[in-house]
């Protein structure tokens, strides 16, 4: 990303929508700083707003909806007109967009791994069996009873904030939380241990910050093109294209990973059971500008493997 002045916009001045969990306030004034920072003469402005998803927090997102609650007054403040843009973890963002809308640009990826997070325990295999272990996440739910089935899953919902709470107070013995937002955060020193992705593959677009506006505002879109990290765009573009391809949501235990390295794009991706008792994985690799096509190559892999069996079981629950 650009650190210097650019050319002056011929915006004047620009809204962003956020939730306001502390977490998408950090990601949202982490954009302003640098909006401001390109372009010194723009007023930059945030619109803080509670979400379907913040409100509700007694229940799993795939039994209310899912992640498209977290979005949705967002975008209606973008349809609207009382926002320009708006800052998502690319991991809340559906894979199917409403018409009229677009992913502007991407970030510079930080760590996608999950954190697993103790007062008591160094990592999850030191956990005594019935231990309590809290997710809200089904594919972290199937991925974590596949390598550890002595413990005992439990649904974690709120933010951050809210879920170390809880820890805290001894509702759980550990919870699992995503690296990136908990170093976005200043709590860092909160991580025991981080999962490697062969134990728990990251969440479609995980540790990704997305900048989403109306697909008319070119003058939008023109603003936000030195946020755009190319090699990271690439990557969440592979593996939402192979969760779209399998209908992919939070009612789907599904992952998947994309790094490019030596010119060439791997991705992994795994379908699971909610119990993890069966999991089916694979991996393609090729150009990175051939993006979309690995991710739904590798969704014809895992479903050639078997994977259409366990996505038409959680259809029928």
């Amino acid at each position: 990303m650009s650190t210097s002045p650019l050319s002056p916009t011929p915006l004047r001045s620009v809204v962003i929508a956020s939730r306001e969990s502390q977490l998408a306030m950090w990601q949202a004034e982490h954009v302003k700083s640098l909006l401001e920072r390109w372009y010194p003469d723009l007023d930059v402005r945030i619109l803080g707003m509670t979400t379907q998803g913040d409100r509700i927090l007694d229940k799993t997102l795939n039994k209310i909806g899912g992640k498209g609650l977290f979005v949705k007054e967002l975008e209606e403040a973008l349809a609207q007109g009382r926002a320009d843009l708006a800052v998502h973890s690319m991991k809340d963002v559906p894979m199917a967009l409403p018409e009229g809308f677009c992913i502007a640009a991407i970030g510079p990826r930080e760590d996608p791994r999950d954190a697993f997070v103790s007062n008591r325990f160094e990592r999850p295999a030191a956990m005594p069996p019935g231990s309590i272990l809290g997710t809200s996440s089904l594919r972290r739910q199937s991925q974590l009873l596949a390598a550890f089935p002595h413990l005992e899953i439990r649904v974690l919902r709120g933010n951050v904030g809210t879920r170390l709470k809880k820890l805290d107070e001894g509702q759980y013995d550990a919870i699992i939380l995503a690296k990136a937002g908990l170093e976005r955060l200043g709590l860092a020193h909160r991580v025991r241990h981080v999962l490697d992705p062969e134990t728990s593959l990251p969440a479609v677009g995980q540790g990704a910050l997305g900048i989403e506006c109306r697909a008319d505002r070119a003058d939008v879109q023109a603003l936000l093109r030195p946020f755009n990290d190319e090699d990271s765009a690439r990557c969440v573009t592979a593996e939402r294209a192979m969760s779209r391809a399998l209908n992919g949501s939070c009612q789907v235990p599904l992952g998947a990973y994309a790094r490019i390295a030596d010119g060439q794009l791997r991705i992994r991706g795994f379908v699971a059971s909610p119990d993890g008792r069966r999991m089916i994985r694979a991996d393609r690799a090729g150009d990175p500008a051939q993006a979309e096509t690995l991710g739904k190559r590798l969704a014809a892999a895992l479903l050639d493997q078997g994977a259409g069996e366990i996505l038409e079981a959680l259809e029928e629950h």
